[in-house]
């Protein structure tokens, strides 16, 4: 899997593209007979969980950025995240007469133009399509940057001018004018969310105006992957596309699951949130990337009991709302993984023992390649790991 960073490729000026590295990469993945799957990467890189060097955004759109502070995502304090740009800037022409979607297809027909080869040839396999914070389908609710820490409930971030726009035609249209404003005690990103009107039981998540806001943050983001998924399957038709997607799998056994709804994913205890986005990526035929495969919910209980997390119940949901809308599902692990349990984890989801209907993983991607796996107990627990995948039988190996 190779990150196509957009801060690197398109740097200086609008629509002009430098393939350069790449093209030299690409050409060793190919002596080597191997396969790709290339993420567009339309994120910065630098300040999350296994960033190691840092990518900002073109610097043209940086410059942009810096007299109309509003392309990027907004916090109610009206902190600006610059790590991926707003949705609501999608339909605008904001980016030198040039729509955010419109820069998302130009990028991506680039890439298919000057990598036709690969493609032809097979050595491309997949592309994945970057939609949001750590090139993830989700709002980036919970930024390290801001003083989020584990396992805070984040903060919503529709407060740019462009969302705050689609909210007051949405509340206008609901005819509910005072709708037009995110909650006002929905806490900060380190809160509780019994420590909240807005997320406590019986909270105002659940209260027609609650609902109503809910609905529309949501939909923003499942509108973003429909608009950005159809111009990805006119660029890349023929070839598989996917769509990753975070999980955030703590405050799962609290009513609101409030750290989901921040992150823009409609899923109360009362409500399936993620059936409507494996319906958009059904109407792309797009597969669905998720994560925490590896994470174990009484291991997470033991570490931190007061967060209420449940990465198996919410791996469960959302790996049968995706098979049930008839899309294929890969996956990858969130943390680092060197444990046998945590293998043993995985290739429970990858391949669940009672599924009366047989259904398994597309596949899956190990995070990641680096100096640690190949110590000798934990690369003796990873080629176990792989033999597993792959059907083998395996006697424990002698470490």
């Amino acid at each position: 899997m190779v990150d196509c960073w957009w801060g690197n490729v398109e740097a200086h000026k609008p629509q002009e593209y430098n393939w350069t590295g790449y093209r030299r990469l690409f050409q060793m993945i190919r002596e080597l007979k191997l396969k790709l799957q290339v993420v567009m990467s339309f994120h910065e890189c630098g300040g999350n969980v296994g960033d190691d060097i840092s990518i900002p955004l073109p610097h043209w759109v940086i410059e942009i950025g810096r007299s109309n502070p509003d392309i990027y995502f907004t916090d109610r304090a009206g902190r600006r995240n610059t790590e991926c740009l707003s949705w609501g800037v999608d339909k605008e022409r904001v980016l030198q007469g040039r729509t955010a979607v419109e820069v998302y297809f130009d990028f991506m027909r680039s890439f298919r133009v000057e990598f036709d080869e690969y493609f032809e040839d097979g050595i491309i396999s997949e592309i994945e399509i970057g939609l949001g914070a750590c090139g993830e389908l989700r709002y980036p609710s919970y930024p390290a940057k801001h003083g989020w820490k584990y396992p805070g409930i984040g903060e919503f971030q529709c407060y740019d001018r462009y969302l705050q726009k689609s909210l007051r035609k949405a509340a206008e249209a609901r005819g509910h004018t005072i709708w037009a404003r995110g909650p006002d005690n929905a806490g900060h990103y380190n809160s509780e969310p019994n420590l909240t009107g807005f997320f406590c039981d019986g909270g105002d998540y659940d209260s027609y105006y609650g609902r109503f806001f809910l609905s529309w943050y949501s939909q923003a983001l499942v509108d973003h992957a429909d608009r950005v998924l159809m111009l990805a399957r006119l660029a890349f038709e023929g070839t598989n596309i996917a769509v990753k997607v975070s999980g955030v799998h703590w405050w799962y056994k609290t009513a609101s699951h409030a750290a989901e709804l921040t992150a823009g994913f409609y899923n109360p205890c009362n409500r399936d949130g993620y059936a409507p986005i494996a319906a958009v990526l059904k109407k792309y035929d797009a597969a669905l990337n998720f994560t925490c495969v590896e994470l174990r919910t009484m291991d997470q209980h033991e570490v931190y009991p007061e967060a209420f997390a449940d990465p198996e119940g919410l791996v469960w949901q959302v790996l049968n709302a995706a098979w049930d809308a008839g899309i294929q599902v890969a996956s990858e692990n969130a943390l680092p993984c060197y444990d046998r349990d945590g293998f043993n984890k995985i290739l429970e989801n990858a391949k669940p023992l009672n599924d009366p209907d047989g259904r398994h993983l597309l596949g899956f991607t190990y995070l990641r390649l680096g100096k640690d796996l190949f110590e000798r107990p934990n690369f003796f627990e990873f080629e176990r790991f792989i033999k597993r995948m792959h059907g083998e039988a395996v006697l424990d190996l002698q470490v």
